[in-house]
């Protein structure tokens, strides 16, 4: 297995180092990693010239960490793409665990694995909510995004067939991209922890946007129309109604309605797609 690694990154000088340390300390050694500078303004570029021979380095105006992966993968010479978020670290069996996985089970196309989450500075538990598993996943990829970019393994055609990462989503870009996958096919799943996953700093996506299940139903309306199992297709419409219905109670109470046309069409399509199929 060739494994291509992938590191977007934009002002995160601080955190680098122990990223691109991890990815150098695997126990099974990956074939490459592609860095993307994404038009960062602080000390990356110093600190990425400590490096020097051991990764290669993409630099672009900054245009997003979907553009930022999108443009690693799309040169990347290995037949895995590995991801890792700049903020985040892989423990050192990461890699290891995840192509033992691959060897026993070659029909995989997609694996993640266990994480520990450490939010400013310290090891918090995962809620319910957030449990990890493989297999069959679709359904349990709907409330939220139950897969960690850091912790993934994707062959390479599954980007060739199915698409990369959508830049125009500014978060919730790896969830529309998991049903994607999901929907399809089977996953492979490492159930000891292989990173750890850093949150609570304030340049996290997350923290940034207001109202991020916009973006899980826009992702959830365009899967309504692919060729799902009927199965997938209602439990997508339970969803999109659930989320667009939590979505205007909050638009209005905060006054907040530039989207609000836009989640009533998509409330008003999954109920009409509801009545279809009850």
């Amino acid at each position: 297995m060739k494994i291509s690694v992938v590191v977007p990154t934009f002002n995160r000088a601080h955190t680098l180092e122990r990223c691109l340390d991890s990815i150098l300390n695997q126990n099974f050694k990956a074939h490459e990693v592609l860095v993307v500078d994404d038009g960062s303004t602080d000390d990356t570029k110093k600190v990425l010239s400590k490096y020097k021979d051991q990764i290669k380095v993409y630099r672009i105006e900054n245009s997003g960490v979907s553009a930022a992966r999108n443009h690693a993968i799309k040169v990347a010479s290995g037949d895995w793409i590995a991801l890792l978020d700049s903020d985040d670290e892989w423990l050192p069996n990461r890699l290891e665990a995840q192509v033992d996985l691959a060897k026993h089970f070659p029909n995989l196309k997609l694996i993640h694995g266990e994480e520990i989450w450490i939010r400013n500075g310290k090891r918090v538990n995962q809620k319910k909510i957030h449990k990890k598993e493989g297999g069959y996943i679709y359904q349990n990829c709907l409330p939220l995004c139950c897969i960690s970019p850091s912790a993934s393994l994707i062959k390479k055609e599954v980007f060739e067939e199915l698409g990369y990462f959508d830049e125009e989503f500014p978060v919730c870009e790896d969830y529309d991209l998991w049903l994607k996958i999901t929907a399809k096919y089977e996953v492979g799943f490492v159930s000891e922890a292989i990173i750890n996953k850093y949150g609570g700093h304030d340049d996290q996506l997350s923290q940034k946007y207001f109202a991020m299940d916009l973006y899980r139903v826009r992702a959830m309306v365009r899967m309504l129309k692919t060729d799902l199992q009927k199965d997938d297709y209602k439990a997508t419409v339970d969803q999109i109604i659930r989320k667009s219905e939590i979505l205007i109670l909050g638009y209005n109470k905060h006054n907040n309605l530039k989207d609000l046309p836009e989640v009533e069409l998509h409330l008003k399509f999954a109920k009409a797609s509801k009545s279809k199929i009850s």
